[in-house]
């Protein structure tokens, strides 16, 4: 007998896709978006913890290979803010929410683009205070600098629903199904912006 727990995981990634599917204009606006990006030469600086981290690490690298390979023969400038080193000693002199300000406000140029990846959007609260307010913090430093900046979350959205340029909610109070949306997100988003650059012969 299946699992009650893979069935129910199973319907509810099928419920998500189909509300994503209602997401295809913004989704269409983000590209466009990145599609600017690369034309003006601007800086794409994607960021997230945890596993979002990851997923910011990987689409900063899918952005560049993947564009790459376009007719123009040169990737879009992805940044993620991922050097190990340098994050922990930001950590440990100055504390986590200087985390990703240090580094944007020594390479953020204005109207570059900053990308966040967030479960929760930098919303609730645990024993050591609010969730992700280094990506808050980043993302005001961004908007304030005129960049242009690009939230991902799940659950209700957080603040960064209430606070990006575009923001990129997947519909599901879950955070295994939210991280493997945001994934799943960037790479539609990635291959789309290819496909986008192969028609314009950019």
């Amino acid at each position: 007998m299946t699992n009650k727990y893979i069935l129910k995981y199973c319907s509810e990634s099928v419920a998500c896709i189909m509300d994503l599917k209602k997401c295809a204009a913004k989704i269409d606006q983000i590209v466009e978006n990145l599609s600017d990006a690369w034309k003006k030469r601007r800086n794409v600086f994607v960021i997230g913890n945890g596993g979002s981290a990851s997923t910011a690490t990987h689409f900063a690298a899918d952005l560049m290979k993947t564009t790459t390979d376009s007719p123009s023969g040169a990737g879009i400038k992805a940044i993620s803010l991922d050097n190990v080193p340098l994050n922990s000693a930001i950590i440990n002199d100055w504390g986590k929410e200087q985390l990703f300000f240090c580094q944007l406000n020594a390479l953020f140029n204005p109207e570059d683009l900053l990308v966040v990846f967030s479960v929760h959007g930098g919303a609730g609260s645990d024993k050591a205070g609010l969730w992700s307010q280094n990506l808050v913090q980043a993302i005001n430093f961004a908007k304030d600098k005129r960049g242009l900046t690009i939230g991902f979350s799940g659950f209700d959205g957080g603040i960064m629903a209430k606070i990006c340029d575009i923001s990129l909610v997947v519909p599901v109070n879950s955070t295994p199904l939210v991280e493997s949306f945001h994934l799943w997100l960037s790479h539609l988003i990635t291959f789309r912006l290819k496909e986008l650059m192969n028609e314009r012969q950019m």
